[in-house]
């Protein structure tokens, strides 16, 4: 089971309470709390009505494994072990190629399910072509029987993701400084 954290940057980054990020942290309060905020209502929300929280973790461990954030991916699949199944190496793992698009294969599509597919695919899109983002790519997701409120939840996702990727990867390397 995961630990309880009071702030999922600083633990990412590897801030401890009183060191120097910390107070870098603490001269923006109000960017901290929000932040954490944000984590608290995508992956904690009071109700997971329409995002599962495996859905929701999985898709966190797909697009930090996009950004190659090694600190972030093994937080998220901490997270989406405790939620139940999880998918070990091997069939998926074919699909982790580098290329400028990406489309989650066949014998992935079934493992997955149509909609997590469709939320990785989006995932993709959005982490490496966030402007191709146009009506008819959308229609995937409604496809896969996401309903539009879902697919602005699994993009809100997404982009917190990338925030907060980059938030504590930067701290991180302020931490080496």
């Amino acid at each position: 089971m995961p630990v309880a954290l009071t702030d999922v940057i600083d633990a990412l980054a590897g801030i401890k309470p009183g060191s120097a990020l910390d107070a870098v942290r603490n001269r923006r309060p109000q960017a901290r709390e929000q932040a954490e905020a944000s984590f608290r209502a995508l992956f904690e929300p009071e109700s997971f009505a329409g995002v599962s929280a495996t859905e929701r973790f999985g898709l966190a461990v797909f697009v930090t494994g996009l950004h190659g954030d090694a600190a972030s991916a093994a937080f998220y699949a901490e997270r989406l072990a405790a939620t139940g199944p999880c998918y070990p190496a091997g069939p998926l793992s074919r699909e982790d190629t580098p290329g400028p698009s990406y489309d989650v294969g066949p014998e992935a599509r079934r493992i997955l399910g149509a909609r997590l597919a469709a939320a990785f695919d989006h995932a993709h899109l959005l982490v490496f072509h966030p402007r191709d983002a146009a009506p008819e790519r959308l229609q995937a997701l409604l496809d896969a029987g996401w309903s539009t409120t879902d697919i602005v939840t699994l993009s809100q996702i997404i982009a917190f993701l990338s925030f907060q990727i980059r938030v504590a990867a930067g701290l991180r390397v302020l931490a080496t400084a």
